[in-house]
Protein backbone atom coordinates (compact mmCIF):
# COMPACT_ATOMS: atom_id res chain seq x y z
CA UNK A 1 0.00 0.00 0.00
CA UNK A 2 1.41 3.24 -1.18
CA UNK A 3 -0.10 6.89 -1.31
CA UNK A 4 -0.82 7.06 -4.98
CA UNK A 5 -0.94 11.16 -7.05
CA UNK A 6 -4.72 10.40 -6.57
CA UNK A 7 -4.05 9.64 -3.00
CA UNK A 8 -2.46 12.88 -2.75
CA UNK A 9 -4.61 15.24 -4.54
CA UNK A 10 -7.60 14.42 -2.20
CA UNK A 11 -5.31 14.68 1.19
CA UNK A 12 -4.35 17.79 -0.22
CA UNK A 13 -8.08 18.56 -0.34
CA UNK A 14 -8.33 18.35 3.45
CA UNK A 15 -5.29 19.93 4.67
CA UNK A 16 -6.32 23.06 2.54
CA UNK A 17 -10.01 22.71 4.13
CA UNK A 18 -8.62 22.55 7.85
CA UNK A 19 -10.04 26.04 8.95
CA UNK A 20 -13.54 24.97 7.44
CA UNK A 21 -13.31 21.22 9.82
CA UNK A 22 -12.64 23.45 12.67
CA UNK A 23 -14.86 26.11 12.57
CA UNK A 24 -18.25 24.57 11.45
CA UNK A 25 -17.81 21.89 14.33
CA UNK A 26 -17.42 24.63 16.69
CA UNK A 27 -20.55 26.07 15.27
CA UNK A 28 -22.37 22.88 15.55
CA UNK A 29 -21.36 22.27 18.94
CA UNK A 30 -22.81 26.11 19.70
CA UNK A 31 -26.24 24.59 19.57
CA UNK A 32 -27.28 22.55 22.14
CA UNK A 33 -28.43 19.35 20.72
CA UNK A 34 -29.29 17.20 23.70
CA UNK A 35 -31.15 13.87 22.80
CA UNK A 36 -34.38 15.31 24.28
CA UNK A 37 -34.34 18.98 23.08
CA UNK A 38 -36.26 19.22 19.64
CA UNK A 39 -35.86 22.83 18.55
CA UNK A 40 -31.79 22.27 19.58
CA UNK A 41 -31.64 19.02 17.73
CA UNK A 42 -33.76 20.56 14.42
CA UNK A 43 -31.37 23.57 14.30
CA UNK A 44 -28.43 21.41 14.39
CA UNK A 45 -29.75 19.68 12.02
CA UNK A 46 -30.34 22.16 9.73
CA UNK A 47 -27.26 24.12 9.69
CA UNK A 48 -25.09 20.37 9.11
CA UNK A 49 -27.43 20.32 6.17
CA UNK A 50 -26.34 23.59 4.93
CA UNK A 51 -23.19 22.51 5.08
CA UNK A 52 -23.95 19.19 2.89
CA UNK A 53 -24.99 21.42 -0.04
CA UNK A 54 -21.69 20.91 -2.17
CA UNK A 55 -21.81 17.29 -1.99
CA UNK A 56 -23.58 15.71 -5.22
CA UNK A 57 -25.54 13.44 -2.75
CA UNK A 58 -29.37 13.21 -2.06
CA UNK A 59 -30.36 14.76 1.25
CA UNK A 60 -33.52 13.22 3.13
CA UNK A 61 -34.71 13.57 7.08
CA UNK A 62 -35.97 9.84 7.51
CA UNK A 63 -38.42 9.19 9.89
CA UNK A 64 -36.82 7.14 13.13
CA UNK A 65 -38.76 4.34 14.99
CA UNK A 66 -41.14 4.98 18.20
CA UNK A 67 -40.20 3.64 21.41
CA UNK A 68 -41.46 3.79 24.86
CA UNK A 69 -40.47 4.44 28.29
CA UNK A 70 -41.27 3.32 31.81
CA UNK A 71 -42.38 6.27 34.63
CA UNK A 72 -41.80 6.00 37.77
CA UNK A 73 -45.14 5.17 38.83
CA UNK A 74 -45.31 1.89 36.41
CA UNK A 75 -46.91 3.04 33.33
CA UNK A 76 -45.27 2.79 29.98
CA UNK A 77 -45.61 5.89 27.75
CA UNK A 78 -44.87 6.29 24.11
CA UNK A 79 -42.11 8.13 22.65
CA UNK A 80 -41.16 9.47 19.80
CA UNK A 81 -37.44 11.13 18.44
CA UNK A 82 -36.45 13.59 15.84
CA UNK A 83 -34.92 12.44 12.44
CA UNK A 84 -32.13 11.23 11.42
CA UNK A 85 -30.15 12.58 8.28
CA UNK A 86 -29.10 10.41 5.65
CA UNK A 87 -27.09 10.85 2.54
CA UNK A 88 -26.73 8.86 -0.81
CA UNK A 89 -24.42 9.08 -3.35
CA UNK A 90 -23.99 6.01 -6.30
CA UNK A 91 -25.86 3.89 -4.75
CA UNK A 92 -25.83 1.35 -7.39
CA UNK A 93 -22.12 1.54 -7.57
CA UNK A 94 -20.41 -2.24 -6.78
CA UNK A 95 -18.66 -1.34 -3.38
CA UNK A 96 -20.97 0.62 -0.87
CA UNK A 97 -19.81 2.35 2.29
CA UNK A 98 -21.71 3.03 5.69
CA UNK A 99 -20.60 6.29 7.44
CA UNK A 100 -22.46 7.00 10.51
CA UNK A 101 -22.72 9.25 13.44
CA UNK A 102 -25.13 11.16 15.80
CA UNK A 103 -26.05 14.81 16.07
CA UNK A 104 -27.33 14.55 19.90
CA UNK A 105 -25.09 15.06 22.68
CA UNK A 106 -25.91 14.20 26.56
CA UNK A 107 -26.28 17.66 27.79
CA UNK A 108 -29.96 19.16 28.22
CA UNK A 109 -30.92 22.00 27.64
CA UNK A 110 -30.48 23.86 30.41
CA UNK A 111 -27.07 23.07 31.04
CA UNK A 112 -24.83 24.99 32.05
CA UNK A 113 -22.11 23.88 29.56
CA UNK A 114 -23.02 25.39 26.26
CA UNK A 115 -20.28 27.16 24.52
CA UNK A 116 -16.87 26.30 22.85
CA UNK A 117 -13.32 28.35 24.13
CA UNK A 118 -10.28 27.50 23.38
CA UNK A 119 -8.03 26.09 26.55
CA UNK A 120 -4.40 27.56 27.66
CA UNK A 121 -3.30 24.83 25.96
CA UNK A 122 -4.71 24.93 22.66
CA UNK A 123 -7.35 22.50 23.02
CA UNK A 124 -11.41 23.25 22.28
CA UNK A 125 -13.26 22.42 25.09
CA UNK A 126 -17.14 22.50 24.58
CA UNK A 127 -20.11 20.21 24.51
CA UNK A 128 -20.08 17.76 21.55
CA UNK A 129 -17.12 18.98 20.25
CA UNK A 130 -15.24 15.54 20.86
CA UNK A 131 -18.95 13.77 20.77
CA UNK A 132 -19.71 14.35 18.18
CA UNK A 133 -20.06 17.61 16.14
CA UNK A 134 -16.14 17.31 15.50
CA UNK A 135 -16.65 13.74 14.52
CA UNK A 136 -19.15 14.96 11.93
CA UNK A 137 -17.01 17.32 10.18
CA UNK A 138 -14.08 14.96 9.58
CA UNK A 139 -16.88 12.66 8.14
CA UNK A 140 -18.13 15.09 5.54
CA UNK A 141 -14.45 16.15 5.33
CA UNK A 142 -13.44 12.99 3.92
CA UNK A 143 -16.04 12.88 1.81
CA UNK A 144 -15.90 16.22 0.20
CA UNK A 145 -12.49 15.30 -0.61
CA UNK A 146 -12.54 11.38 -1.99
CA UNK A 147 -15.49 13.33 -4.54
CA UNK A 148 -11.99 14.41 -6.66
CA UNK A 149 -10.45 10.55 -6.22
CA UNK A 150 -10.24 9.26 -10.15
CA UNK A 151 -11.50 5.92 -8.73
CA UNK A 152 -14.29 7.29 -6.92
CA UNK A 153 -17.23 5.92 -9.22
CA UNK A 154 -16.47 2.27 -7.86
CA UNK A 155 -16.96 3.45 -4.11
CA UNK A 156 -21.22 4.20 -3.53
CA UNK A 157 -21.85 5.94 0.14
CA UNK A 158 -24.50 6.49 2.73
CA UNK A 159 -24.51 8.37 5.81
CA UNK A 160 -26.95 8.41 8.89
CA UNK A 161 -26.78 10.86 11.71
CA UNK A 162 -29.11 10.01 14.16
CA UNK A 163 -30.61 12.18 16.92
CA UNK A 164 -30.64 9.76 19.62
CA UNK A 165 -27.28 7.82 19.88
CA UNK A 166 -26.59 8.77 23.44
CA UNK A 167 -30.07 7.25 24.73
CA UNK A 168 -28.96 3.75 22.96
CA UNK A 169 -30.71 4.54 19.66
CA UNK A 170 -33.79 3.46 20.04
CA UNK A 171 -35.45 5.24 17.35
CA UNK A 172 -32.57 4.48 14.55
CA UNK A 173 -31.57 1.30 15.51
CA UNK A 174 -33.42 0.07 12.39
CA UNK A 175 -32.14 2.33 10.52
CA UNK A 176 -28.75 1.32 11.05
CA UNK A 177 -29.69 -2.06 10.70
CA UNK A 178 -30.92 -1.71 7.29
CA UNK A 179 -27.84 0.35 6.21
CA UNK A 180 -25.69 -2.08 7.60
CA UNK A 181 -27.34 -5.31 5.93
CA UNK A 182 -27.40 -3.55 2.85
CA UNK A 183 -23.14 -2.16 3.24
CA UNK A 184 -19.84 -3.96 2.42
CA UNK A 185 -17.82 -1.29 4.88
CA UNK A 186 -18.59 0.90 8.05
CA UNK A 187 -16.81 3.74 9.05
CA UNK A 188 -18.68 5.41 12.50
CA UNK A 189 -17.12 8.70 14.08
CA UNK A 190 -17.28 8.25 17.65
CA UNK A 191 -14.42 10.04 19.26
CA UNK A 192 -11.15 8.28 19.84
CA UNK A 193 -9.38 7.59 23.05
CA UNK A 194 -7.93 10.34 24.74
CA UNK A 195 -4.29 8.89 23.59
CA UNK A 196 -5.32 8.53 20.31
CA UNK A 197 -5.98 4.83 20.27
CA UNK A 198 -8.86 2.87 17.99
CA UNK A 199 -11.56 0.91 20.08
CA UNK A 200 -11.17 -2.72 19.36
CA UNK A 201 -13.76 -5.49 20.86
CA UNK A 202 -16.79 -3.47 22.31
CA UNK A 203 -19.10 -5.46 24.85
CA UNK A 204 -22.61 -5.24 24.61
CA UNK A 205 -25.20 -3.45 26.26
CA UNK A 206 -28.73 -3.98 27.84
CA UNK A 207 -31.37 -1.47 29.48
CA UNK A 208 -33.71 -3.02 31.54
CA UNK A 209 -36.29 -2.10 33.66
CA UNK A 210 -38.38 -4.44 36.04
CA UNK A 211 -41.78 -3.07 37.56
CA UNK A 212 -42.31 -4.82 41.16
CA UNK A 213 -46.54 -3.96 42.08
CA UNK A 214 -47.66 -4.72 45.74
CA UNK A 215 -50.63 -3.04 47.68
CA UNK A 216 -50.59 0.04 49.47
CA UNK A 217 -51.82 -0.05 53.31
CA UNK A 218 -50.78 2.10 56.32
CA UNK A 219 -47.82 1.36 57.63
CA UNK A 220 -48.79 1.32 61.08
CA UNK A 221 -52.54 0.37 61.55
CA UNK A 222 -52.30 -2.31 58.71
CA UNK A 223 -49.11 -2.93 57.68
CA UNK A 224 -49.94 -6.55 57.44
CA UNK A 225 -52.36 -6.02 54.68
CA UNK A 226 -49.98 -4.00 52.46
CA UNK A 227 -47.57 -5.48 49.98
CA UNK A 228 -44.34 -3.81 50.37
CA UNK A 229 -43.20 -3.39 46.18
CA UNK A 230 -39.79 -1.53 47.26
CA UNK A 231 -38.92 -4.22 49.35
CA UNK A 232 -39.27 -6.78 47.08
CA UNK A 233 -37.61 -4.42 44.30
CA UNK A 234 -34.50 -4.14 47.22
CA UNK A 235 -34.38 -8.02 46.70
CA UNK A 236 -34.02 -7.74 43.04
CA UNK A 237 -31.56 -5.38 42.83
CA UNK A 238 -29.30 -7.67 45.51
CA UNK A 239 -30.54 -10.52 43.14
CA UNK A 240 -29.34 -8.98 40.08
CA UNK A 241 -26.02 -7.14 41.72
CA UNK A 242 -24.84 -10.84 42.53
CA UNK A 243 -24.68 -12.06 39.53
CA UNK A 244 -21.69 -9.90 38.91
CA UNK A 245 -18.41 -12.03 39.17
CA UNK A 246 -20.41 -15.50 38.17
CA UNK A 247 -19.65 -15.31 34.92
CA UNK A 248 -16.15 -13.49 33.06
CA UNK A 249 -16.43 -10.04 31.58
CA UNK A 250 -20.81 -9.40 32.86
CA UNK A 251 -21.38 -6.58 34.66
CA UNK A 252 -25.00 -5.65 35.95
CA UNK A 253 -25.12 -2.20 37.30
CA UNK A 254 -28.04 -1.61 39.38
CA UNK A 255 -28.48 2.11 38.43
CA UNK A 256 -31.66 3.22 40.52
CA UNK A 257 -34.91 2.07 42.43
CA UNK A 258 -37.84 4.55 42.42
CA UNK A 259 -41.39 4.62 43.71
CA UNK A 260 -42.89 4.90 47.21
CA UNK A 261 -45.08 7.73 48.48
CA UNK A 262 -45.40 8.74 52.11
CA UNK A 263 -42.95 7.23 55.15
CA UNK A 264 -45.82 5.97 56.71
CA UNK A 265 -47.36 3.89 53.32
CA UNK A 266 -46.67 0.53 52.51
CA UNK A 267 -45.13 1.44 48.69
CA UNK A 268 -47.44 -0.29 45.87
CA UNK A 269 -45.45 0.28 43.37
CA UNK A 270 -41.68 -0.06 42.73
CA UNK A 271 -39.20 0.12 39.29
CA UNK A 272 -35.88 -1.24 39.45
CA UNK A 273 -33.22 -0.01 36.50
CA UNK A 274 -30.19 -1.44 35.08
CA UNK A 275 -27.58 -1.99 32.46
CA UNK A 276 -26.05 -4.57 31.61
CA UNK A 277 -22.11 -5.24 29.37
CA UNK A 278 -21.04 -8.52 28.23
CA UNK A 279 -18.22 -9.37 25.88
CA UNK A 280 -20.04 -11.68 23.80
CA UNK A 281 -23.37 -13.48 22.18
CA UNK A 282 -23.33 -16.48 24.37
CA UNK A 283 -22.50 -14.08 27.69
CA UNK A 284 -25.41 -12.07 26.22
CA UNK A 285 -27.88 -15.55 26.05
CA UNK A 286 -26.56 -16.43 29.89
CA UNK A 287 -27.30 -13.33 31.19
CA UNK A 288 -30.67 -13.03 29.81
CA UNK A 289 -31.51 -16.45 30.77
CA UNK A 290 -30.37 -15.11 34.54
CA UNK A 291 -32.70 -12.21 34.47
CA UNK A 292 -35.99 -13.92 33.33
CA UNK A 293 -35.61 -16.51 36.29
CA UNK A 294 -35.33 -13.87 38.43
CA UNK A 295 -38.36 -12.22 37.15
CA UNK A 296 -39.75 -15.25 36.67
CA UNK A 297 -41.39 -15.30 40.25
CA UNK A 298 -41.87 -12.92 42.54
CA UNK A 299 -39.30 -11.61 45.26
CA UNK A 300 -42.13 -10.51 47.69
CA UNK A 301 -45.57 -12.57 48.15
CA UNK A 302 -48.31 -11.04 47.23
CA UNK A 303 -46.23 -8.92 44.83
CA UNK A 304 -45.99 -9.03 40.63
CA UNK A 305 -42.99 -8.56 38.98
CA UNK A 306 -43.25 -7.48 34.70
CA UNK A 307 -39.70 -6.87 32.84
CA UNK A 308 -39.09 -4.44 30.47
CA UNK A 309 -36.26 -3.16 27.84
CA UNK A 310 -33.81 -5.84 26.85
CA UNK A 311 -30.15 -5.46 24.64
CA UNK A 312 -29.80 -2.38 22.71
CA UNK A 313 -26.52 -3.10 21.40
CA UNK A 314 -25.01 -6.29 20.89
CA UNK A 315 -21.55 -7.63 21.51
CA UNK A 316 -18.77 -6.26 18.73
CA UNK A 317 -16.28 -9.14 19.17
CA UNK A 318 -12.92 -8.93 17.21
CA UNK A 319 -13.50 -11.52 14.84
CA UNK A 320 -11.76 -12.18 11.52
CA UNK A 321 -13.51 -9.76 9.42
CA UNK A 322 -12.68 -7.12 12.20
CA UNK A 323 -9.00 -8.07 12.17
CA UNK A 324 -8.33 -8.08 8.75
CA UNK A 325 -9.81 -4.40 8.80
CA UNK A 326 -8.03 -2.77 11.33
CA UNK A 327 -4.54 -4.39 9.97
CA UNK A 328 -5.67 -2.42 6.76
CA UNK A 329 -6.37 0.81 8.66
CA UNK A 330 -3.19 0.56 10.35
CA UNK A 331 -1.33 0.48 7.40
CA UNK A 332 -2.90 3.36 5.96
CA UNK A 333 -2.67 5.02 9.42
CA UNK A 334 1.36 4.18 8.46
CA UNK A 335 0.85 5.76 5.38
CA UNK A 336 0.30 9.39 6.79
CA UNK A 337 2.82 9.23 10.15
CA UNK A 338 0.26 7.70 11.97
CA UNK A 339 0.22 5.12 14.41
CA UNK A 340 -2.89 3.19 15.70
CA UNK A 341 -3.52 1.19 18.24
CA UNK A 342 -6.76 -0.48 19.47
CA UNK A 343 -7.87 -1.05 22.79
CA UNK A 344 -10.80 -2.82 24.38
CA UNK A 345 -13.43 -1.10 25.31
CA UNK A 346 -16.71 -1.69 27.49
CA UNK A 347 -18.23 1.02 25.59
CA UNK A 348 -21.09 0.88 23.28
CA UNK A 349 -21.83 2.34 19.91
CA UNK A 350 -23.35 2.47 16.69
CA UNK A 351 -20.42 0.27 15.35
CA UNK A 352 -21.88 -2.34 17.60
CA UNK A 353 -25.29 -2.39 15.83
CA UNK A 354 -24.09 -2.22 12.17
CA UNK A 355 -21.73 -4.94 13.34
CA UNK A 356 -24.83 -6.92 14.84
CA UNK A 357 -26.08 -6.28 11.08
CA UNK A 358 -23.58 -8.00 9.33
CA UNK A 359 -21.16 -4.49 8.55
CA UNK A 360 -17.28 -4.65 9.74
CA UNK A 361 -16.25 -1.22 10.57
CA UNK A 362 -14.27 1.24 12.46
CA UNK A 363 -16.06 2.68 14.94
CA UNK A 364 -13.89 5.27 17.07
CA UNK A 365 -12.60 7.33 13.84
CA UNK A 366 -13.68 11.23 14.78
CA UNK A 367 -11.33 13.68 16.20
CA UNK A 368 -8.49 12.83 19.21
CA UNK A 369 -10.13 14.17 22.56
CA UNK A 370 -11.14 13.04 25.52
CA UNK A 371 -13.74 14.01 28.91
CA UNK A 372 -16.83 13.19 26.92
CA UNK A 373 -20.24 13.25 28.62
CA UNK A 374 -18.40 15.55 31.08
CA UNK A 375 -18.09 19.51 31.23
CA UNK A 376 -14.38 19.20 30.54
CA UNK A 377 -15.18 17.50 27.18
CA UNK A 378 -12.57 18.79 24.50
CA UNK A 379 -10.83 18.03 21.38
CA UNK A 380 -7.47 18.47 19.93
CA UNK A 381 -7.50 21.11 16.78
CA UNK A 382 -5.24 19.39 14.85
CA UNK A 383 -6.72 16.10 15.02
CA UNK A 384 -9.40 17.32 12.91
CA UNK A 385 -7.52 17.36 9.78
CA UNK A 386 -5.40 14.03 10.48
CA UNK A 387 -8.27 12.03 10.89
CA UNK A 388 -10.55 13.50 8.29
CA UNK A 389 -7.19 12.67 6.00
CA UNK A 390 -7.18 9.20 7.79
CA UNK A 391 -10.70 8.12 6.56
CA UNK A 392 -10.38 9.81 2.97
CA UNK A 393 -7.14 7.58 2.53
CA UNK A 394 -8.98 4.41 3.52
CA UNK A 395 -11.88 5.40 0.99
CA UNK A 396 -9.25 5.91 -1.70
CA UNK A 397 -7.60 2.47 -0.90
CA UNK A 398 -11.23 1.02 -1.04
CA UNK A 399 -11.89 2.90 -4.22
CA UNK A 400 -8.61 0.94 -5.55
CA UNK A 401 -9.54 -2.34 -4.43
CA UNK A 402 -6.24 -2.13 -2.05
CA UNK A 403 -8.40 -2.46 0.92
CA UNK A 404 -10.92 -4.87 -0.43
CA UNK A 405 -13.81 -4.03 0.80
CA UNK A 406 -16.02 -7.51 -0.29
CA UNK A 407 -13.57 -9.98 1.29
CA UNK A 408 -14.34 -8.21 4.17
CA UNK A 409 -18.24 -8.47 4.00
CA UNK A 410 -17.87 -11.84 3.03
CA UNK A 411 -15.78 -12.44 6.03
CA UNK A 412 -17.78 -10.91 8.52
CA UNK A 413 -21.24 -13.19 6.88
CA UNK A 414 -19.23 -16.18 7.82
CA UNK A 415 -18.26 -15.41 10.99
CA UNK A 416 -22.04 -14.75 11.93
Amino acid sequence: MQIRPEDQIVLDHVAARRDVLIERAVDWANINSGSRNADGLDRVLTAIEQSVEALPCSVERVATAASSRIEDDGTEVPLSFAPALKLTLRPDAPIQIVLTGHYDTVFDADSPFQTVRTRDDGALHGPGIADMKGGISVLLGALEAFELHADKARVGWSVLLSPDEEIGSPGSAPLLADMGARGHLGLTYEPSLPDGSLAGARKGSGNFHIVVRGKSAHAGRAYHEGVNAIAGAARLASALDALNGQREGVTVNVAKISGGSALNVVADTAIVRFNVRVPDPEAAEWTRAQIQDLTSRSPIEGATVHLHGGFTRPPKPMDAAQTELFEAVRQAGELLNQTLRWQLSGGVCEGNNLHAAGLPNIDTLGVIGGAIHSDQEYAWPNSFVERAQLSALILCKVASGEIDALRLKQLRLQSR
